[in-house]
């Protein structure tokens, strides 16, 4: 994990391979191969990712169209719900923002594994911009609940979260979908 690791902030996530990373921990590239499925686990698990972006956007889009901003939200809370991986994705940010090369290889694969996965699903007209949208709501409610917890969203029920930024997320993937406001339902 050591060589992987290093590999992916040495050269960013585009620019390394499994065989570059078994180079590095001078092992054959079949053994990396046959522990990892492909790149972007070996990523997610040599920086310990409490999420797996991959598989949440694939079980999103393969359910209701029109619930899928909610269920790529539900499922990022709910994989971040437990203390040990809030306090993981909390390391990660502070890595990822405070070196230039950790930044540039988790960019990468958001780019490469999660909005590409996103844009390349949907049959709308700016996939790509719709799915970048999107991502800056994922990424800043990770960052606001997670990373700097701000109250009262650091504490706020997982439910209450879902129900107020899932249709955000839904209307920029997708173009439709209410976005709920305290004016509107009457709250």
């Amino acid at each position: 994990m050591r060589a992987a690791t290093a590999e992916f902030l040495a050269n960013g996530y585009d620019d390394t391979s499994l065989r570059a990373i078994a180079r590095r921990a001078k092992v054959d590239p079949a053994l990396v191969h046959h522990y990892f499925d492909d790149k972007s686990q070996l990523f997610m698990e040599s920086f310990e990712a409490p999420l797996r972006p991959p598989q949440l956007v694939a079980l999103a889009l393969a359910g209701p169209r029109e619930q899928v901003g909610a269920t790529i939200v539900r499922g990022i809370l709910e994989a971040l719900s437990t203390p040990a991986a809030a306090a993981r994705v909390r390391q990660l940010l502070r890595t990822a923002l405070g070196h230039d090369f950790a930044g540039a290889a988790l960019r990468q694969f958001l780019v490469r594994e999660v909005l590409h996965r996103v844009a390349s699903a949907l049959e709308v007209p700016d996939a790509e911009l719709r799915a970048t949208l999107a991502a800056t709501q994922i990424v800043g409610l990770i960052a606001v609940r997670y990373g700097i917890r701000v109250e009262p969203l650091a504490s706020a029920p997982l439910d209450e979260v879902v129900r107020r930024i899932g249709p955000v997320v839904q209307w920029h993937l997708l173009g439709y979908g209410s976005v709920d406001t305290p004016e509107a339902t009457g709250e």
